[in-house]
């Protein structure tokens, strides 16, 4: 992958020098481990998508109670918080790569125990499991593909678990579609069955792809680091000097190690530096659920028979083009998040999902259920989950997934993935209930008002990160204050970068 020279002292050195078929076998390979980790991600978006249509036959089949179907709807993401919050500590224990695993085996157990259900009460049992796994498969999958990327291209790569969700989604939602004209009391289970198979695949993947380098310096393993990553930096990147730069993230060796208890307190009692880090990085995963996207997938056949359609295969039709645009979108932020930047992705997506809400809210409230309204309806929708995918879908994992210092990283990020689980949890099984009493127009109106308080929070609270190093980010908090304070030091960072890479193409 490159030369390897000596020093005067006579220590190994390794060369800058690559060629350009390094330089796309590197890509390859970044790529593919971030597509493989983002695997349980597909298991997350295929629950959520499955479920908005199986519900339906659940219902016909075990005689569930609305409440029931709110708690069986929204307990998932609730129970998904103890997930992830023990994932921080695991994968801190076992490594990224591990805790990967045991997030799929412990889904694929719930997913075989809810397909096999007689019971509501087997279901709920089922559905607890499958929540644990998503905790950790939706804390671990971001910190895991950010140690590993490039600077970059992190901001694309990062942002896989958010296309996996929305092609699980997708997938669901097909598989409903697909499979609604069996028997009542096989359909469902068809359903749920099917969600299995990711987590089959993802068990053969984990074969083939490195544990994060940053976990191994963590564990003083800096040769197997090292080989790391030569294997995932770009062509012009000095692995030594990365290498470095981790080790001293890390603190490795120094009196100031921290223990799991130290690392605690520091996000308990944060300081000034961790808790604007805290407040960016928790308060983008929150806005990203309480502005009501569960919702709107899980009982988007609910929404639609508001707007007007009856029939069942109507219903699930209608939930397919909702997933179609919200995969095609992420697609877009993909090709945009390094291009653009994250902070301008965030506010294209909040202010357009505060339109579509708005404009949902309205044609439900004051359309009458004609041909007309269901279109705009559906208009609606579709556009409010494309700002989503667009935007503050995947740019909520990037940021969280970077912003943190390595000694709280997984922490820090577990205790993000809990505030979106629990928002998504609390909305979800909240949201028959609250449409009950002030309308399904009246709910995606305060949704709108959410949405607005997000624009003001992007604004305030979230610096740009595109193109810098994890450890340079810090820096970015450690000097912030106002925005202003936080775009100069970007400006001044940005500058250091392209000097270096100048610097760096000259040698080479």
């Amino acid at each position: 992958m490159g030369l390897v020279g000596f020093q005067e002292d006579g220590k190994k050195q390794i060369s800058l020098s690559t060629t350009n078929d390094d330089f796309h076998d590197t890509r390859r390979y970044v790529f593919t481990c971030a597509v493989f980790a983002s695997l349980n991600s597909v298991l997350l978006g295929y629950d959520v998508g499955v479920m908005s249509g199986a519900i339906i036959f659940i219902q016909e089949d075990l005689k569930i109670t609305e409440v029931q179907e709110e708690v069986l709807m929204g307990i998932l993401s609730i129970i998904s918080l103890f997930g992830s919050l023990a994932g921080g500590k695991t994968s801190d224990a076992i490594g990224r790569k591990w805790t990967i695993a045991f997030a799929a085996i412990v889904f694929q157990t719930g997913a075989a125990i809810m397909a096999l259900a007689p019971s509501f009460s087997f279901l709920i049992l089922g559905r607890l499991l499958s929540g644990v796994g998503v905790g950790f498969g939706v804390m671990i999958a971001p910190v895991y593909i950010a140690e590993i990327s490039p600077p970059a291209a992190r901001g694309s790569l990062t942002s896989f678990p958010e296309i996996s969700i929305n092609f699980g989604i997708l997938l669901g939602y097909i598989s409903n579609y697909v499979f609604s004209g069996l028997p009542v009391h096989i359909s469902w289970r068809v359903m749920l069955g099917v969600g299995i198979i990711p987590s089959v695949v993802l068990g053969f993947t984990l074969l083939r792809i490195p544990e994060s380098p940053r976990w191994l310096v963590m564990q003083n393993r800096i040769e197997e680091a090292r080989i790391v990553l030569l294997k995932t930096n770009e062509m012009g990147m000095d692995v030594e000097q990365r290498l470095m730069d981790i080790q001293k993230a890390a603190a490795i060796g120094s009196a100031n190690k921290y223990e799991s208890k130290g690392v605690w307190h520091d996000i308990l009692s944060p300081t000034p530096t961790v808790k604007r880090m805290l407040i960016a990085g928790c308060g983008i995963q929150c806005f990203q659920q309480i502005t009501g996207i569960d919702a709107t997938v899980y009982y988007s056949p609910t929404i639609f028979k508001e707007a007007g359609i009856q029939s069942n295969s109507k219903l699930l039709a209608a939930t397919v083009a909702v997933g179609f645009t919200k995969t095609m979108f992420i697609l877009v932020a993909i090709f945009l998040i390094d291009r653009v930047g994250r902070k301008p992705l965030l506010y294209l997506s909040t202010v357009g999902m505060t339109a579509c809400l708005f404009c949902l809210s309205m044609t439900l409230g004051v359309l009458d259920h004609g041909e007309f309204g269901i279109v705009l309806a559906m208009l609606a929708v579709c556009g409010n989950v494309a700002f989503f995918s667009v935007g503050i879908g995947p740019v909520c994992w990037v940021l969280s997934s970077e912003i943190f210092p390595l000694r709280l990283r997984a922490q820090a990020s577990a205790l993000g993935a809990v505030g979106s689980r629990v928002s998504s949890g609390l909305i979800t099984m909240s949201f028959l209930s609250v449409s009950h009493t002030i309308t399904v127009a009246g709910t995606f109106f305060v949704f709108s008002l959410i949405s607005l308080v997000s624009v003001v929070f992007v604004h305030k609270c979230i610096p740009e990160t595109k193109g810098k190093s994890l450890e340079q980010i810090e820096m970015v908090f450690q000097k912030g204050g106002g925005e202003q304070e936080i775009g100069i030091v970007e400006m001044g960072d940005m500058e250091r970068l392209v000097q270096e890479q100048d610097l760096t193409l000259t040698d080479t």
